[in-house]
């Protein structure tokens, strides 16, 4: 979900206008003078009272866990992805497949090789977020060991060519027929465009955001940091579109129309359960997304989505902070409702102490793959 930064650096509009010169290029200051960059609990913190007001007026710090009733705690966390990609029709989403914990290379390599996937995939673990453990894989050789190597079920997908991916917010209140749209993101992924004489490294330090992802892909042993690019060849460098993996977020919530917001709650209608999160796709073109065709749902978020359209740079904290408030009501109203006249049940507060912390054992491992 959100301690009290400076009221001085609130406004990101207003840092921009300053140059960035010598140590202030520092992953540190850059992150000190941009609040995008803040951790969760900074930018929660200041207003958890709403919060709690909603878990007052639900009497229950777990209401949320109501919201979508065929998902694991409402998709607040520790779903399995696994579990969402069943409740969405097979034509909306790439080809997957579960890949239980503890199997041999041997069987492994048999599991995928019997799905006939064309390489590059998507290799991901079954429970988590923020890209952490999400790779794109180049062959089985590789795939096999990565996946056997991990302590998780793991997900083998089918790679999505498209080159557009945005993150649409959607809900609907169960009492009503159709559903909205309150966002969308649309996501950059990580790239830098040659110039004949530069190194890959070079070119990432001219950019803030680029120097935060410099000492994670200096792991990476695909990417050659030394490698000159010709003029104007565009090399992308991380395909995923997250935030934590260098992707930048740009509102594009201007372009939602009614011909979008009908072919998107069409598909969503279809996936049983499911009244509120964000649906991150890879599509075509625009005019093919509105259509509701040439799209692929990479995944689906439920009560624990963020609306990352406020991650734009040029939205301050303040508007965040509205967006986040927006949203968690939708999240009760619609939780609310399921819970009293459709029988969801909200966590009971053992279970969803336990949620917690199983959450956090497990992304301090997650943590250690990215």
């Amino acid at each position: 979900m959100i301690a009290a930064p400076s009221p001085l650096i609130t406004n990101k509009r207003l840092i921009k206008k300053a140059p960035i010169l010598g140590r202030r290029n520092t992953p540190f200051l850059i992150k000190l003078l941009n609040w995008e960059y803040w951790s969760f609990g900074i930018i929660y913190t200041p207003i958890y009272f709403y919060w709690f007001y909603l878990c007052a007026k639900a009497k229950s710090l777990f209401f949320f866990s109501a919201s979508n009733p065929t998902i694991l705690n409402g998709g607040f966390l520790m779903e399995c992805k696994s579990d969402i990609y069943s409740l969405i029709p097979k034509e909306y989403y790439p080809k997957t497949i579960l890949i239980p914990n503890g199997l041999s290379p041997t069987i492994t390599e048999n599991i995928i090789k019997s799905q006939q996937f064309i390489f590059p995939i998507i290799v991901k673990p079954d429970i988590g977020g923020k890209g952490r453990g999400v790779k794109k894989i180049k062959s089985i050789d590789e795939a096999v060991s990565y996946i056997t190597t991990t302590k998780f079920n793991m997900l083998a997908q089918e790679f999505v060519d498209y080159e557009n991916e945005v993150g649409i917010f959607y809900y609907r209140y169960p009492w009503e027929a159709k559903g909205q749209i309150s966002g969308i993101v649309d996501k950059e992924f990580l790239t830098v465009i040659g110039n004949g004489s530069s190194t890959i490294e070079e070119l990432l330090k001219q950019s803030e955001r680029h120097i935060l992802q410099l000492s994670a892909l200096k792991r990476m042993k695909d990417i050659d940091l030394g490698e000159i690019l010709p003029t104007n060849i565009k090399r992308v460098l991380v395909p995923f579109g997250n935030h934590a993996r260098g992707a930048k977020f740009i509102d594009s919530s201007n372009l939602i129309t009614p011909q979008l917001e009908n072919s998107i709650d069409i598909i969503c209608k279809k996936i049983a359960g499911f009244y509120y999160g964000r649906l991150d796709i890879k599509f075509s073109n625009w005019d093919d997304l509105a259509q509701g065709k040439n799209l692929s749902i990479i995944e689906l978020n439920g009560a624990g989505s963020e609306p990352t359209h406020m991650y734009d740079p040029k939205h301050s904290l303040l508007f965040a902070w509205k967006e986040i408030i927006k949203h968690w009501k939708i999240l009760w109203r619609i939780s609310r409702y399921n819970n009293k006249y459709k029988g969801a049940k909200y966590l009971s507060f053992g279970d969803g102490i336990k949620m917690f912390k199983e959450n956090k054992k497990l992304e301090s491992v997650l943590d250690k793959m990215s």
